[in-house]
């Protein structure tokens, strides 16, 4: 059984959807960040980052969301195209974009006050970052209109899941500025969002983490029988 490291609505939520999707025994250990609990000692010792998620696996302890999505898609054979199908680098080249660009202007996003410098370099910092994640979105509703394989929404893959979460909080978050952005002006990727949040993995995540029933599509903010999504 893997054990999953978690706290609510973050970014853990993505390895979740995909262990349950792929219908993987696993347990979950909260992080519980309302005491800064992934600044303590004993989970520094599971990820020595501090940051959430990590998977305990019989392999390995892992971290980092990619790594982690790409060891259980090639471990279980799921939820991606494997290596030798025609669609593989199309896939990992937009995976790495998605965990290395685009997440990473999201934590930019949330957290602006961390990187800007100065309260006073926080406007501009984020307006510069919201223009980038526009133009990323922008990107991503092309390659869902092309409708590959491994993003549509026929079928859930690893990345689905991923953008769908990803577009979720950066709708909610920050929370002075909560919905700046609407999905449905993205329609190829809405309909991803519609047809992810109504499958079996994502209700029962959203009932385990208190996100409510239109979790990617009109997205509310977490309501949590455990720990703290902040």
């Amino acid at each position: 059984m893997y054990v999953l490291h978690y706290a609510p609505d973050n970014a853990s939520q993505i390895i979740r959807l995909v262990l349950e999707e792929m219908r993987l025994p696993y347990r979950t250990a909260l992080v519980d960040r309302s005491v800064n609990a992934q600044d303590s000692p004993a989970y520094r010792a599971v990820n020595p980052t501090g940051l959430i998620p990590a998977l305990q696996t019989p392999d390995a302890t892992l971290f980092e969301t990619a790594a982690i999505l790409l060891w259980l898609t090639e471990t279980h054979g799921q939820l991606a195209p494997p290596p030798g199908d025609p669609d593989r680098a199309n896939f990992l080249k937009w995976l790495i974009f998605t965990a290395n660009t685009l997440h990473t202007d999201a934590r930019l996003l949330f957290y602006p006050e961390k990187y800007a410098g100065s309260d006073t370099a926080v406007p501009a910092f984020r307006a510069c970052t919201e223009g980038r994640i526009l133009r990323h979105l922008g990107l991503l509703e092309t390659l869902a209109a092309q409708r590959p394989g491994f993003f549509c929404p026929d079928r859930a893959s690893v990345l689905t899941y991923y953008i769908c979460c990803l577009t979720r909080w950066i709708t909610l978050y920050p929370t002075d500025r909560s919905h700046w952005i609407t999905l449905a002006d993205f329609p190829a990727l809405h309909a991803i969002a519609a047809a992810m949040e109504i499958r079996p993995a994502a209700q029962t995540v959203a009932q385990a983490e208190g996100l409510g029933p239109t979790i990617f599509t009109a997205p509310a903010y977490a309501n949590p029988p455990e720990g703290s999504a902040l």
